[in-house]
């Protein structure tokens, strides 16, 4: 890849600013929530940089995209952005996308650093172009499936629809709990009803049921039958996703939504940074802001060191993750090659297994860390 300087034809309006793009997912069937709150993340560390200087005294410009959890819809945002010169790309929550957009970047000769999105393979091939905050889904997932073993849980079921993303976790929990001498049942969400789910889980006597599907639909119908069916009565439910860490789970469920895990990228307590962020964060949403907001944050602080120390030359940044050693707002940030791996991975990314307390739903329990 050579696309280290904006080709024949980009934009310079702007060329005294930094471009930076961001993809996001801000309308259906994205999950606009997650979307909302990545991009209150990015857009307010940009504010930061500008106001402690910007780039050698330029100012950072995020040109957002909603990928509208559209594969196809990203790859053409990337189109654009590369044309319109951005040094970097940045953002996006949904898996598959992720995985479009950084297939593309790669292509281009765009850095990509992904702020959300845990598929393992990000890319088909080995690449410098694209890194990512959070740890790959093989990880954090076998986290989730060693909390349930280790709470007693051995024959789950799972509840899924057709995705790659969720025929992904559906594997890693197949081999982790089989190496246990567990077990794991895939129920298509999409052929069965919440009542015929129900009948399912009874029939295979599992103790839990993992939510690998979409939110709000069908994900919170099949909680209220399960919650409201008698013979489930114990029946935990997982959503390793982490759908119930927002608002609008609570606000759906009410009561019906406490009580069940998730994963959730965050320390026992966060870094200075991550105080004042999270303050702020939470003035601009108005609300509590999930760890997804903090992730749009590090992204930006990440580029932005990397943009101080090595310009804005595509290639050489892309040269440039192992350099990075940035105060983030959940602690420390570098990035490694770990074997196997195909993009540049932010190394000890804290993980909790964490629930909405039934007590008092508005409040989270962390249940285990990892």
């Amino acid at each position: 890849m050579n696309a280290s300087a904006p080709p024949p034809g980009t934009d310079r309006t702007a060329a005294s600013a930094v471009r930076i793009g961001a993809l996001v997912p801000l309308s259906r069937p994205g999950w606009v929530e997650a979307g909302r709150h990545v991009l209150a993340g990015l857009e307010l560390a940009v504010g930061d940089v500008d106001r402690a200087g910007g780039i050698d005294g330029r100012p950072l410009e995020l040109l957002v995209r909603d990928t509208a959890a559209d594969p196809r819809r990203a790859v053409a945002a990337v189109d654009e952005l590369a044309r319109l010169g951005v040094a970097a790309l940045a953002g996006e929550y949904h898996s598959v996308v992720a995985r479009a957009a950084a297939t593309r970047a790669d292509e281009l000769g765009v850095p990509f650093l992904c702020s959300s999105a845990v598929l393992d393979d990000l890319t088909d091939e080995p690449t410098d172009w694209v890194a990512r905050l959070p740890p790959p889904q093989s990880h954090g997932w076998q986290v989730y499936a060693d909390f349930l073993l280790a709470a007693g849980h051995h024959r789950i079921a799972v509840a899924t629809e057709p995705s790659v993303y969720w025929a992904s976790g559906t594997r890693v929990l197949q081999e982790r709990f089989a190496a246990r001498g567990g077990s794991v049942t895939a129920l298509d969400a999409r052929a069965l009803t919440p009542a015929a789910l129900c009948d399912e889980l009874v029939d295979h006597r599992v103790t839990a049921l993992l939510l690998l599907v979409g939110h709000p639909e069908p994900a919170v119908p099949v909680v209220r039958s399960v919650r409201r069916d008698r013979r489930l009565a114990g029946t935990l439910i997982g959503a390793p996703a982490g759908q119930p860490e927002f608002l609008s789970w609570l606000t759906l469920l009410g009561d019906d939504g406490a009580g069940i895990p998730f994963l959730r990228y965050l320390p026992e307590r966060l870094a200075p940074l991550g105080v004042r962020v999270e303050a702020a964060l939470r003035e601009r949403l108005g609300q509590t802001p999930s760890f997804v907001a903090f992730e749009g944050y590090d992204t930006i602080a990440v580029l932005a060191d990397l943009l101080r120390a090595h310009g804005t030359d595509r290639e050489r940044l892309a040269a440039s993750w192992q350099d990075a050693a940035v105060e983030g707002t959940r602690g420390r940030i570098r990035f490694s090659r770990p074997p196997g791996a195909g993009v540049w991975q932010s190394d000890r990314t804290p993980l909790q297994v964490v629930d909405r307390d039934p007590a008092q739903p508005a409040r989270f329990r962390v249940l285990h860390t990892g």
